[in-house]
């Protein structure tokens, strides 16, 4: 075969590869839908905020959750040992409502993870059957508590979880964040969430999660995953190793989170727990094959064609495969509210995500803890 033939092959692969996340997404929909139902009368819910110097952020947490005044809750707030202002705001709303406690967190043991221990004691100290754990940079809409739980006992899963709109302030995080829709949308089946119990499709978003207490004791709690960084990963699948469901939702108007700000946090925050997700010397080869392959070379082959004379079909087949990408992001963009130059910077933001995985896979290998939030945990 000619060099020509070698690149239409070549396009026409990186065309499936492009229309593959488009399909999988208008599948996806369907199942993934915002919560309509409310709790049953006679309920209640225990929030629980693990806190760890969160000053700039818990009062607006607060002031969210307690304005869900259609549920009977509480509000627990466990201070992660934190060395600002924190404890201090969390004990002036405690004084004047009855719903907020503010408990402190027990020495880190080795072997755990801060979140996870947080997440533990909070469960422990939780007066509810129901738990919902929420990052204190989350702020709840007022019917967000009754519409989720709700969800939970409806669906009779033991854990579900929904991700909040992800706000985003600066480029680095316009091109980054929203890559989270891609991959939940674009590659994860979400009939088998509902239709089978196996670990590989546990999924969650560990900013915005409820339980049934009695599902998550049977599951091992945060004890099952005390090592990890990714909740939203091995938490989910903890439930589903013991043969307890699991569910997605969208919480794209039932909450709102600003994961992180700047390019420095979006590299650190999204290195700590890459080796737990696609990060592995298995899964990442995987990965880039399909997101480099569908979302970047199509461009590039554009880009090509701008400079050697390329074959027509080699030519359309990467038009229509950048079109296929283009239109995805955007859709989404439009779905859930994010940034439109994110979307129309679409490829960056692919390559960016694959550099951060590649960079943890590496740093891994070489032995180079992750750290976050003044603490250090080894790698993989």
């Amino acid at each position: 075969m000619s060099a020509g033939d070698w690149v239409t092959m070549l396009a026409m692969a990186v065309l499936g590869l492009a229309l593959l996340p488009l399909t999988m997404t208008i599948l996806n929909l369907p199942f993934y839908r915002a919560p309509r139902g409310r709790l049953p009368a006679g309920s209640a819910v225990s929030v629980l905020i693990p806190a760890r110097n969160e000053e700039a952020t818990i009062a607006r947490a607060l002031d969210a959750a307690l304005a869900n005044r259609d549920v009977a809750l509480e509000v627990v707030v466990l201070d992660d040992h934190s060395t600002d202002r924190t404890a201090d705001i969390v004990r002036a709303y405690a004084a004047r409502d009855p719903r907020v406690r503010l408990e402190g967190a027990p020495p880190l043991p080795p072997g755990w993870s801060g979140k996870q221990h947080a997440c533990q004691a909070l469960a422990d100290l939780a007066r509810h059957d129901i738990l919902l754990f929420q990052d204190a940079d989350v702020r709840l809409a007022p019917d967000a508590v009754g519409r989720a739980a709700g969800f939970l006992v409806a669906s009779g899963a033991g854990l579900a979880s929904g991700f909040p709109r992800q706000e985003t302030g600066t480029l680095a995080e316009a091109l980054v964040v929203p890559q989270i829709h891609t991959l939940l949308l674009g590659y994860l089946p979400m009939a088998g969430l509902r239709f089978t119990r196996h670990p590989g499709f546990g999924a969650a978003c560990g900013q915005f999660i409820l339980v049934r207490r009695d599902a998550y004791e049977r599951a091992g709690g945060h004890v099952a995953i005390k090592r990890s960084l990714h909740d939203g990963v091995t938490l989910p699948r903890a439930f589903r190793r013991v043969g307890i469901a699991t569910r997605l939702f969208d919480a794209t108007d039932l909450a709102t989170c600003r994961m992180y700000r700047g390019f420095a946090e979006v590299w650190d925050g999204f290195s700590k727990n890459a080796t737990e997700g696609m990060a592995t010397p298995v899964a990442l080869p995987v990965w880039t094959v399909l997101l480099g392959g569908g979302h970047i070379l199509p461009w590039l082959l554009l880009l090509a064609g701008l400079v050697w004379p390329l074959p027509a079909e080699a030519l359309s087949a990467a038009a229509a495969g950048a079109l296929a990408t283009t239109s995805l992001r955007i859709g989404l963009a439009l779905r859930f509210r994010q940034s439109l130059a994110g979307a129309l910077l679409h490829p960056a933001g692919v390559a960016t995500m694959l550099a951060i995985q590649w960079n943890a896979l590496l740093r891994a290998r070489r032995g180079r803890p992750a750290t976050w939030r003044g603490r250090a945990y080894p790698s993989g």
